[in-house]
This record gives structure tokens, C-alpha cells and sequence, in this order.
């Protein structure tokens, strides 16, 4: 049993990651789908217990910028004995914004909100509780650069 947590900016390609690689294995939290809820965090740690407790792996699809907002996903996927496995996206902003500005409808952000996160976007560490971390930098052609972690990663 795993939990899968994604890192990075808004349209950097994590939701088309989800699909590509997890949609069949994994379920999906992801406050997105949580907009209506007043306490979207308080709900994701519910869906996440409540899918840890039956034994499924699980996809935390956010922006997930800081240690902090990170910290309470380990530390409950770690209570369930899951490994936690993190999914650093490289902050490629020009093509960030291009994605965003395709996007349609409440998928779509205001540009400042990417670079917001940008400004809050903190490298996740093993010193988190992470059991394994990936870099993943997204192509041009819709598909997917996945290398092993290391820190002098520089992103683009």
C-alpha cells in the first residue's frame, strides 16, 4: 500500500501524470474535486483514511508547495503503514502558464496563483518521512521524464 504525493506548481502536468501512470492502480484525492467542501484539507485526510484503512493505494493530486501542507499526509500514511512516494514536477512556468491558459472553465487559475506557488514551492526532502522521491520533468509531446531523486536538481 502506497501513497503517492504530487509536488509541484499548478499545470505542470500532474493530473495527465495521474492518468498515464496511476488511473488503474491508484485512487485519486485531490482538493480540486473538494471546492464546494468549506474544509478541503480536513476532508482529503478523511478520503485518505478512509482508503488507507481499506487497503488502497492513493494519489494526493495537489500543489502540495510546502513541508507543512505535506506533513500531515506522511504522518497518516505512515500511521496505515503505507510508503510514501513523492513526485517532484520540475517548475517549467512558461509552459505552465501555456497549459493553464488552455484550460477551460474552474481548471483554469489566475496566473498570479501559479506564481504564488512558485514563491511557496519548497523541494521535498527524505528528511519529510518520504520512503522514495522522483523528479519528473513533462515534454513537450505530452509525456514524461522520471529520474530518481537527487538534490542538485535545477528546475527550468
Amino acid at each position: 500500500m502506497e501513497v503517492i504525493l504530487f509536488i509541484g506548481i499548478q499545470a505542470s502536468g500532474k493530473s495527465t501524470f495521474f492518468q498515464t501512470h496511476f488511473v488503474a492502480t491508484h485512487e485519486y484525492i485531490s482538493k480540486d474535486v473538494l471546492r464546494n467542501n468549506k474544509k478541503p484539507a480536513r476532508r482529503q485526510q478523511q478520503l485518505l483514511a478512509e482508503a488507507l484503512q481499506t487497503g488502497h493505494s492513493v494519489v494526493i493530486d495537489n500543489t502540495n508547495p510546502t513541508r507543512e501542507e505535506r506533513e500531515e499526509i506522511i504522518q497518516l500514511a505512515h500511521q496505515y503503514g503505507a510508503s510514501v512516494i513523492g513526485y517532484y514536477f520540475e517548475a517549467q512556468v512558461k509552459q505552465s502558464l501555456e497549459r493553464n491558459r488552455a484550460r477551460e472553465g474552474k481548471a483554469r487559475v489566475p496566473d498570479i496563483a501559479i506564481f504564488a506557488t512558485l514563491k511557496r514551492l519548497a523541494r521535498p526532502s527524505y528528511t519529510e518521512g518520504f520512503d522514495q522521491l522522483f523528479y519528473v520533468r513533462t515534454m513537450g509531446d505530452q509525456t514524461f521524464a522520471i529520474s530518481d531523486w537527487k538534490v542538485e536538481f535545477k528546475d527550468g
